[in-house]
This record gives structure tokens, sequence and C-alpha cells, in this order.
């Protein structure tokens, strides 16, 4: 998982010291929600891990409204480069 957080970062970055940008932190949770997602599937009643899990999904909603009101031409593409729905 370490090793996917600096690909991420390297492939949403926006300048080259780039580790905190809403950008990258979006795409960060988008990764870790889908391990978890799967990690759901095989493990159905992990409930304690299912509420942080939760906590992501709020905390990238809330990072992609940021976004879609400060930088809307930034939130279209990296809507469509991490394949989310509007």
């Amino acid at each position: 998982m370490t090793f996917e957080k600096k690909t991420v970062v390297d492939q949403f970055k926006v300048h080259a010291t780039d580790t905190g940008s809403s950008e990258v932190q979006i795409a960060i949770l988008t990764t870790r929600i889908k391990y978890l997602s799967d990690h759901f599937k095989k493990f159905p009643k992990d409930f304690a891990s299912r509420v942080g899990f939760l906590k992501m999904i709020g905390q990238r909603r809330q990072l992609l409204d940021y976004l879609k009101k400060y930088n809307r031409d930034s939130y279209s593409s990296l809507i469509k480069r991490l394949y989310l729905r509007k």
C-alpha cells in the first residue's frame, strides 16, 4: 500500500514537490477506498473497518466539493482520470 501511495502521488501531483493538494488527497483516498471495498467483499462482517471506510468516503466527498467550487477544470479532469461518478 505504501508503494502504491507514492505512485499515486507521482501521477496526480500538480507541481514537483506536491504531496498535499486536493487532487493528490482525493486520488490517495480513492485508492484506499477501492482497496477497502475489495476487502469488504472478502470479509463482509468487518464492521470496525467499515467505520473508517465511511469516514474516508465522507472526506473524499468534502474534498471533491471544495475542488468543484474553487477549481472546476481540475475537478472535471480528476473525475475523468479516477473514473468517478459526478
